[in-house]
């Protein structure tokens, strides 16, 4: 009889919480969603953020980790980047930022086990894992490799948009993951003389689906050019501008997370 893939998950040692943020599509944000959220959760827990996206790691570059490299650890494992507080670990820290990586599922594999096993998370209450676009072999592999606690989709209001986001929840049903909740992130932007809110996307059926489905919406993310700058100067919005709108928005996120998934 075929060995059942996901009998093989095993805990990484010291980590308590392994919550996974994806998108259907590229071009949602997702990556500063995962590095803001991690951001605001790391000022009240012990969190990693691990980059997953091999393909298109961005992490170092949002964090001013872009020329860093890791270091060996007594144990002979790689010891994270440290960046207010939260321990990173990316492809980007390993190879040239404009090297492209030609790799097969193998690789992949291979790839995700040693972040898994082969890093010196220590003790953490929440490892973010930043998956790349879509629904391949990254997004599988983490799911037969360790058990994840949850799930956060990534998706911008429109219907096109969501029309891929509801890829990813399906996903993750079928990998039997817990939906924590959709992130609606440029939900709309706020007009500065009068506090208004101003619909930049076509509202879709996002609501309505998540209604039917019992999937929570964890929160919306206002559109800000400063959460893109601040990003791109490699600090965050949440570090950079921590009573903006956007900000806030992170961290009444976070405290869902933190309340659906104690650490108590």
């Amino acid at each position: 009889m075929a060995m059942n893939p996901f009998e093989q998950q095993s805990p990484i040692p010291g980590v308590r919480h392994i919550i996974a943020v994806g998108s259907g599509k590229g071009g949602v944000g997702k990556s500063t969603v995962a590095v803001n959220l991690a951001l605001a959760l790391g000022q009240n827990y012990r969190v990693g953020l691990l980059d997953a996206d091999l393909y298109g790691p961005s992490i170092p570059r949002m964090l001013g980790a872009l020329h860093q490299k890791p270091q060996m650890t007594e144990s002979k494992k790689m010891g994270p980047l440290v960046r207010h507080g939260v321990k990173l670990m990316s492809i980007g820290f390993l190879v040239d930022e404009d090297q492209a990586l030609i790799w097969r599922g193998p690789m992949l594999f291979k790839a995700m086990d040693q972040f898994f096993r082969d890093v010196e998370w220590g003790e953490l209450d929440y490892l973010i894992v930043d998956l790349p676009p879509g629904t391949g072999d990254v997004a599988l592999t983490m799911a037969q490799k360790v058990p994840v606690s949850g799930a956060v989709t990534v998706c911008t209001p429109q219907n096109l948009a969501f029309a891929d986001a509801k890829k990813a929840l399906d996903m993750y049903d079928k990998l039997k993951v817990r939906q924590l909740g959709v992130v609606e992130n440029m939900s709309y932007m706020i007009e500065v003389e009068t506090g208004r809110k101003i619909q930049i996307f076509p509202k879709g059926e996002m609501d309505s689906y998540l209604d039917a489905k019992h999937i929570p919406k964890l929160g919306e993310v206002p559109f800000h050019t400063d959460v893109a700058r601040s990003s791109e100067a490699g600090i965050p919005i949440v570090i950079s501008h921590p009573e903006s709108p956007e900000a806030e928005a992170f961290k009444a996120m976070a405290a869902k997370l933190a309340k659906e998934l104690p650490c108590a």
